[in-house]
């Protein structure tokens, strides 16, 4: 069995394959390694629970005690410089540890568009950056988001409903529009303008100031603080600077190796081959890094080369709303909408994903019939009521 696993990322993809290390009965010595000071916790909810309870304790994945029980040695608040493929080791500060398996679970970072004064923006992806921005939220009238994305429109639907002056300025020409078909995103659209909030399409941000944000077209918005929330980026620099191949995050095969067969990445920095077509696909998705960290387990305590075949799925709650996606569409697949709102993504007669508004249901069971492994059809689907 292997000696010494060190895993890279804190997050939840890195707590989960320490955590599905020792269930699968891996007794070695495992390092799991994060850069924030705090404990592996929930990400998910910083846009949205967080925001109204500030209830950081909430968060946590496991209590601390976790940790010593199952012997995790969980180092906080700590930076990898650098590694080392040949010596098979890891560069810490001054200090240099070695792996028998190394697992990459470096996530993302916010990405920052060629915007003048992005120095003026808030963010919003650590519990760190959470914290200040409620805090900012408890003093400020008038809020100006860019970004029309999952993370920015669930902010936009808490700080509404709080009675605050919204403003989301999205530089595409809809709402979510790599996550979801048009109809989808135009439902929304007109769900957030319901609900009071000032949603600018096609308007990208020229400059933030301290006192709001210019759009590309002139247009001054007054707001007492601007949220940056127009994506993110994979962290691959320690991949790339240690000879890994990375393409829009780092490449893997299908058991979820990299190019190095003592090296494995997982969650949203990593690239992998989609089952159901092949491309190459990176996923920032909670449920993609924990599925990823289980097999990563399995493979190294057990042996089985069993290839990553999981259904994706997504969701994000936006004031009473909640979507879920199950499956994973191309941008050119068609989309029809049903008389209940559910949305078909199609590719000729295949399924490739389903949207649905408060309809757990009918994901479930779209989750369920998509991992059977066989093709779902529109006739299926509808037949079986899905």
């Amino acid at each position: 069995m292997i000696g010494q696993i060190v895993i890279v990322g804190a997050g939840q993809g890195g707590f989960q394959a320490a955590a599905s290390l020792r269930q699968e009965g891996y007794d070695g010595r495992i390092i799991l390694i994060g850069e924030e000071p705090e404990a592996p916790y929930q990400r998910p909810p910083l846009s949205k629970a967080y925001m109204k309870t500030g209830d950081a304790g909430q968060l946590a994945l496991r209590p601390a005690a976790f940790y010593d029980t199952n012997a995790i040695e969980l180092r906080k608040g700590t930076r990898v410089d650098a590694i080392d493929r040949r010596a098979q080791r890891i560069q810490i500060a001054d200090e240099d540890l070695a792996y028998d398996h190394l697992i990459l679970a470096t996530g993302t970072r916010n990405m920052r568009p060629p915007i003048s004064g992005l120095e003026h923006t808030r963010d919003l992806r650590t519990l760190a950056d959470a914290a200040a921005l409620r805090d900012a939220l408890a003093r400020a009238e008038r809020i100006g988001v860019i970004g029309g994305g999952f993370i920015g429109l669930e902010f936009a639907a808490v700080a509404r409903a709080a009675g605050h002056h919204v403003t989301v300025a999205e530089a595409g020409a809809r709402l979510m529009g790599r996550a979801v078909s048009s109809q989808m995103s135009d439902r929304f659209a007109q769900k957030h303008r319901d609900m009071g909030t000032d949603i600018r399409l096609a308007s990208p941000v020229a400059a933030v100031t301290p006192d709001g944000m210019t759009l590309a077209d002139g247009t001054q918005i007054s707001a007492d603080f601007v949220l940056l929330a127009a994506g993110v980026v994979p962290n691959v620099e320690l991949a790339l600077d240690a000879g890994l191949d990375v393409d829009n995050g780092i490449v893997v095969g299908s058991t979820l190796l990299t190019s190095d067969p003592s090296i494995s990445a997982l969650g949203d920095c990593a690239c992998f081959p989609d089952p159901a077509t092949g491309r190459l696909v990176r996923l920032e998705s909670v449920q993609a890094a924990t599925d990823h960290a289980r097999l990563i387990a399995k493979r190294l305590v057990t042996g089985d080369q069993s290839a990553y075949r999981a259904v994706p799925w997504f969701w994000s709650d936006q004031s009473d709303w909640k979507l879920q996606i199950a499956g994973l569409a191309e941008a050119t697949d068609a989309a029809e909408t049903l008389p209940d709102g559910t949305v078909l993504r199609l590719k000729g007669d295949q399924v490739t994903a389903v949207e649905t508004v408060n309809n757990a249901r009918a994901h479930m069971r779209t989750r369920k019939a998509m991992g059977q492994g066989s093709i779902l059809t529109k006739e299926d689907f509808v037949s079986a009521q899905v």
